[in-house]
């Protein structure tokens, strides 16, 4: 009987509860939003820009500032025809082009640091104006043999320096490509590179940075465009019946883009173009010295030239009081000369037999 009662109150529990089942509706769930059409969230402020706190003395563009006070590296570049391409030339902060005997013209150029530049060549000979603009930079320079009296500059004037030919240890940081040995012939086959350079410096028997007190004497502005400047958006610079070199002027880059022997100056190291912010061609006196041409490059004193940026040029002084200074540009009323912040390169000439044209 007790058991009978259990189970008739257990199915009246039953009831009960599936009319509660049946009572009032739970309340529907809040409806959860598609996945666009959450709010979008604000948008996240773009990082500012790293700028280094330094500055490159020779172009005028933010650098680490450890790199500030080092001497610059000079090394001299090969530029006959058969010795192209050049190897590292895009990367240079300045290039100087000047004749050498025979009509050909060659390169120093000069990197305030080498770090990150591979290999660079090849490496020619010194000749005493070469050495007399290193030295208004205060430059270590690097080259493969030289004139004699380019030897002779180096010893009286204490040069620091790291020669291919008749170096020492400093010899160690050159070797012959393989490649351009076979495809160039051997004389134009001696590189270097940043590396081996930055390996020999390391030893400690060349200062690396400038005495205290030295100061880099060429301003920059951010963009250098002579206000009242020509129309000058291609330059020809007939330095010989050899060697005319080419700069077309290029607005999306705002440099101007090197050219020479027909084509554009590529470098074989980097496969980049060979451009410049500045281009500028400095007149002055040039004699030939002895029976195998060898020139005589007046470097000092004052003289006329030509400021390229832009594409626009305007006619300019230049002065250098000693080869241990650098040169001094000045517009015609006397106002210091300001480059664009970039590279820059410096075509050194005799207007006697090379001529500038521009359009």
């Amino acid at each position: 009987m007790r058991k009978r009662t259990l189970t008739i109150l257990l199915a009246a529990w039953m009831l009960l509860a599936l009319a509660g089942c049946g009572g009032k509706p739970d309340p529907e769930p809040a409806p959860v939003p598609a996945e666009n059409e959450y709010p979008a969230p604000p948008p996240e402020p773009d990082p500012e820009p790293y700028i280094p706190a330094g500055r490159n003395p020779l172009t005028g563009l933010p650098m680490e500032p450890e790199y500030e006070n080092l001497r610059p590296i000079a090394v001299m570049l090969n530029n006959l025809k058969a010795a192209q391409p050049q190897l590292g030339i895009s990367q240079a902060d300045i290039v100087y082009e000047i004749p050498v005997e025979g009509g050909i013209t060659r390169m120093l150029c000069l990197y305030q640091t080498v770090e990150g530049i591979e290999t660079l060549g090849s490496v020619r000979s010194a000749r005493p104006y070469f050495v007399e603009l290193a030295l208004g930079h205060d430059a270590v320079y690097v080259h493969a043999g030289g004139s004699q009296e380019a030897y002779s500059n180096l010893r009286s004037w204490k040069v620091d320096h790291m020669d291919g030919v008749r170096g020492g240890d400093d010899a160690q940081i050159f070797w012959r490509d393989p490649d351009r040995k076979k495809n160039n012939g051997y004389e134009h086959s001696l590189v270097t590179s940043g590396e081996k350079i930055l390996e020999y410096l390391d030893k400690g028997m060349i200062p690396t940075e400038h005495d205290k007190g030295w100061n880099a004497p060429q301003s920059f502005v951010e963009d250098g465009t002579p206000a009242a400047g020509e129309t000058a958006k291609h330059i020809k610079v007939r330095f010989s019946a050899y060697k005319t070199g080419t700069f077309d002027y290029d607005a999306g880059t705002g440099t101007y883009l090197v050219g020479q022997y027909g084509k554009e100056h590529v470098d074989g190291s980097t496969g980049n173009p060979v451009s410049a912010t500045n281009v500028l061609v400095l007149k002055t006196s040039i004699t030939v010295l002895d029976d195998e041409g060898r020139l005589r490059v007046k470097t000092t004193g004052e003289g006329e030239g030509l400021f390229f940026c832009g594409g626009k040029a305007v006619p300019i002084q230049w002065s250098r009081k000693d080869r241990n200074s650098a040169f001094s540009y000045t517009l015609e009323d006397g106002r210091p000369l300001a480059l664009g912040q970039g590279n820059s390169y410096v075509c050194i000439l005799s207007p006697r037999n090379s001529t500038v044209e521009y359009e």
